[in-house]
């Protein structure tokens, strides 16, 4: 005999008991309970320990490649707070140690660079010695005074020498501007300032000549500046003996008008056009003028210059010698072809360098043996450093 179910809908019984009784409503079936967290991952499943964490545990450690363990911490973290990995305090370690790593290496790149950039400057700063060496300054150097010069020694002027520093000359600042432009600047402002430091032209040595030492790209970033041109011997094996300085620090005023004269004269006749006469007459009858006026103005510092008595008559006719110089010239500017320019021009050399020039200077105590025909006054070469 059966008993018939109870009236009204009824569900099958669940073998595993009633559900809890915050079952979510609507929910269908069940198995075993258990509570899952944000994950899904059952509590109490096995945990697995994220591999990058471990890597950029052991780059950390080891120091090696620190910006990939850093790297590599920063992603196991963010795997870690994904899937509920273990290992996170492995990668904050890994990522600290990393970034630690990155600082040393960039202490220790910095300072190698800064090292080797120091040394760079240490020798720059001794090819151009600027540092060290002033006007009126003789030194020797071991290295020659051709190509690359890395240590310069001081001596006595005295004492035979390689080098004398006659003038030092001051770039303005900004970016480095070359070395051709550099060596440009060399070259100009070096030959116009010799003659300040070594009025008399006619006691230079034949065989000396300028040189100059040249701020490099490197010593450049570190504030160097500075052009030292320097008098040496164009003979690499001699030295030179004794000052060549003779300015206004070691000759008196008769001598230093005197000179200061004649080198403006100088001066101006080494602006001679390069092209010949034949190709080029207008820009020669234009240095005629030239030369012409400079002679008026040497002239009038003469006659209005006091001198001794023993130097009056010398440098009266040599006057005289400069007066009929500048008519020729006057002349010459206004030629009106190649052969009349020749003559006057020739007339007008006559007296450079005569008799009346060598009288005055004995006067006054200079020297007295003009350069030889060819030979540069002073020297005019000058090879970089």
């Amino acid at each position: 005999m059966s008993i018939p179910p109870p009236p009204g809908n009824q569900q099958p019984q669940d073998p595993y008991g009633p559900p809890p009784a915050n079952r979510p409503q609507g929910a269908q079936g069940y198995g075993p309970w258990g509570h899952h967290g944000p994950t899904g991952r059952p509590y109490g499943a096995p945990v697995s320990v994220n591999a990058l964490a471990v890597a950029a545990l052991v780059l950390g450690v080891l120091c090696f490649l620190p910006a990939a363990g850093l790297v590599l911490g920063l992603i196991a973290l963010w795997q870690i707070r994904r899937n509920g990995q273990s290992g996170r305090g492995l990668a904050i370690a890994g990522a600290v140690l990393s970034s630690v790593g990155i600082v040393l290496w960039a202490v220790t790149l910095s300072t190698g660079a800064l090292s080797d950039a120091w040394e760079k400057f240490k020798d720059g700063a001794q090819g151009n010695e600027s540092l060290s060496l002033r006007k009126g300054d003789c030194f020797d150097a071991p290295g020659g005074l051709e190509g690359d010069t890395y240590d310069v020694d001081p001596v006595s002027c005295e004492a035979g020498h390689d080098g004398e520093v006659f003038a030092v000359v001051t770039l303005p600042g900004g970016a480095f501007p070359g070395d051709a432009e550099v060596t440009d600047i060399a070259d100009e402002r070096c030959y116009e300032l010799q003659d300040q430091y070594a009025m008399d032209s006619w006691a230079m040595p034949a065989d000396v000549d300028v040189y100059y030492l040249m701020p490099s790209r490197d010593s450049w970033r570190y504030g160097d500046r500075a052009i030292t041109c320097v008098f040496g011997n164009t003979d690499a094996k001699a030295k030179l003996t004794g000052s060549l300085r003779g300015d206004p620090t070691t000759l008196d005023r008769d001598q230093v008008v005197f000179l200061a004269t004649a080198n403006a004269v100088d001066a101006a006749l080494y602006e001679e056009p390069d092209e010949t006469p034949e190709d080029d007459l207008a820009g020669h009858r234009a240095w005629a003028t030239q030369v012409h006026d400079v002679l008026g103005e040497q002239i009038e510092a003469l006659r209005g210059h006091s001198w001794p008595s023993a130097a009056r008559q010398p440098v009266a006719d040599l006057v005289k010698d400069m007066e009929d110089a500048r008519e020729q010239w006057s002349k010459a500017s206004a030629a009106g072809d190649v052969d009349t320019y020749y003559t006057h021009y020739d007339k007008a050399y006559e007296y450079v360098d005569g008799p009346a020039t060598v009288t005055a200077r004995k006067a006054l105590g200079l020297a007295t043996t003009p350069p030889s025909p060819g030979e540069t006054e002073g020297g005019d070469s000058e090879a970089q450093v």
